[in-house]
């Protein structure tokens, strides 16, 4: 019996990290998401912050434009689109991690994967775990 991948919602940072640095834990766990062994879930918000960040990093992440739009259209391509309908702000101390958290209780995953799990203790009143990227990749052994 096949057991379906783990769900998450991948905070903006650890795409970042994935994308500046190939060596790292967030790069893996952009790569299981490739791979099928993770599930991320997307709404069209985070999608929109995805792409500000990048773009505004392109230089540090030495990236070109349309090597950041493969990025995201990959990313949607396999991502479970989720819309949102009931705003919890303000829950968080950054409005676009409430994005991340509304994201999270509306598609029902279990985990928020991010560096920032300062930021996100509310998140448990939701029964949603905040992790890093390692955990998610240690739960995959």
């Amino acid at each position: 019996m096949k057991v379906a991948p783990p769900r998450i919602v991948l905070d903006t940072n650890v795409l970042y990290a994935g994308l500046y640095s190939a060596s790292g834990k967030s790069h893996q766990l952009l790569r299981a998401i490739a791979a099928s062994k993770v599930s991320i879930a997307l709404s069209a918000p985070l999608l929109f912050e995805y792409e500000d960040v990048l773009k505004r990093n392109q230089a540090v992440l030495n990236l070109a434009n349309f090597e950041i739009e493969a990025v995201l259209d990959n990313l949607c391509a396999l991502a479970e689109h989720q819309s949102v309908y009931f705003l919890w702000r303000p829950c968080l101390p950054d409005p676009n991690d409430d994005m991340v958290l509304e994201l999270a209780v509306a598609a029902r995953v279990s985990r928020i994967v991010t560096f920032n799990a300062g930021d996100f203790r509310p998140a448990a009143r939701f029964g949603i775990e905040v992790v890093t990227p390692r955990i998610v990749l240690e739960s995959l052994q």
